[in-house]
């Protein structure tokens, strides 16, 4: 039997934040699948500041990776 990746259906792409000062916790799904989760303020800033909707900067990495 082979892994298959995830499908996640029901679930839309895109970024969430929830509050806005040490205890800020935010959520990306990005097109591609992969998920990232930040908590604390700078490291929600950080992730605000990459994370593009509808852009995804991980199979990019792919394609530089097998170039």
């Amino acid at each position: 039997m082979s892994e298959q990746p995830a499908c996640i259906q029901g679930i839309p792409a895109g970024l969430t934040v929830r509050g806005r000062d040490h205890t800020a916790v935010a959520d990306w799904l990005c097109a591609c699948g992969v998920h990232e989760r930040a908590t604390g303020r700078r490291r929600v800033e950080q992730l605000l500041a990459r994370a593009r909707v509808g852009v995804c900067p991980h199979r990019a990495a792919e394609g530089r990776a097998t170039a």
